[in-house]
């Protein structure tokens, strides 16, 4: 057998560069390199680019009656809103989100906490979402509409519904995938039951809490507006949903747009104003998210 033949690597020798021929070290970036570095500001850049299509598909069909431009829906909003007739809807509809929303979560914490904390509590987290996450919120409205009537209760249960298994669902996975070790290291100072869900087993699953809770508000919205538009004014004020519903029937589409689009920008101002700024200070900050 004979031996492979391994040839020797030539030496390669570099001349050394004087300190003054590296080039620069740090760049400074221009104005557009700084703008584009923003999330903010790309993210507007899509939203101006989306508005500017909308507006030329509109002009192209020239029918306002069945679909009317960005910058006529613009002046129906803005209307309507100087009017208050849109801020009072606006109102109506965040107080029943807002008071359902709380609710659910408490809701959502109480079940999640049971669940990591006894077997029964797993398997009644377990059986009641398998039963009711796949059931539409809004069929159960009649049923809501039965008991409570035409109010804010009704608006109430069909919302908590939306949101409660998706945020438990969600809080429980983020507690399932804590590590072991951190589990240790929270019974070896002695905690247990609700203090190690506190302590240990929210802080460690905030990314996917985070995540439930931006599905459970999405989930919400869409909710609360079907509502709406099913059986309209909820206490002595419609809401968004009946602010369209109404538009609709008079066939103002523009305002039928405008009620859409302050839905849009409600979710927007939830999503990058609130919830990122609890990422920021949460999960971000704790290098658990890039």
């Amino acid at each position: 057998m004979t031996k492979p033949v391994i040839q020797a690597r030539a030496d390669v020798e570099y001349a050394p560069v004087a300190p003054g021929q590296v080039g620069d070290i740090a760049r400074r970036l221009g104005l557009f390199e700084r703008l584009f570095a923003h999330a903010g500001v790309r993210r507007t850049l899509v939203l101006v680019v989306l508005a500017v299509l909308w507006e030329v598909y509109a002009r192209y069909l020239d029918n306002s009656l069945m679909f009317p431009t960005f910058s006529e829906t613009v002046v129906a909003m803005t209307r309507d809103l100087l009017s208050g007739v849109l801020p009072q809807a606006v109102v109506s509809s965040l107080k029943v989100l807002l008071m359902s929303y709380a609710l659910a979560i408490g809701l959502a914490a109480i079940l999640t906490s049971l669940a990591v904390s006894t077997r029964l509590g797993t398997d009644v987290l377990a059986t009641l979402t398998a039963m009711f996450n796949p059931l539409p919120a809004i069929a159960i409205l009649p049923l809501a509409m039965l008991w409570f009537g035409l109010g804010i209760q009704s608006l109430m249960l069909v919302i908590v519904h939306s949101v409660l298994w998706a945020v438990s669902l969600n809080t429980y996975s983020g507690f399932q995938v804590v590590s072991q070790t951190q589990r240790m290291a929270g019974r070896n100072y002695g905690l247990r039951g609700l203090n190690l869900v506190l302590r240990i087993l929210i802080p460690a699953a905030v990314p996917s809490i985070l995540a439930g809770l931006k599905i459970g508000w999405a989930f919400a919205w869409r909710t609360l507006i079907a509502a709406e538009l099913v059986f309209g004014v909820s206490g002595n004020s419609g809401g968004l949903g009946w602010y369209v519903f109404q538009h609709r029937n008079a066939l103002e589409t523009p305002n039928v747009f405008a009620g859409l689009l302050m839905v849009i920008l409600i979710g927007l101002v939830v999503e990058g104003l609130v919830f990122r700024s609890i990422e920021m200070l949460t999960v971000r900050r704790w290098g658990m998210q890039s």
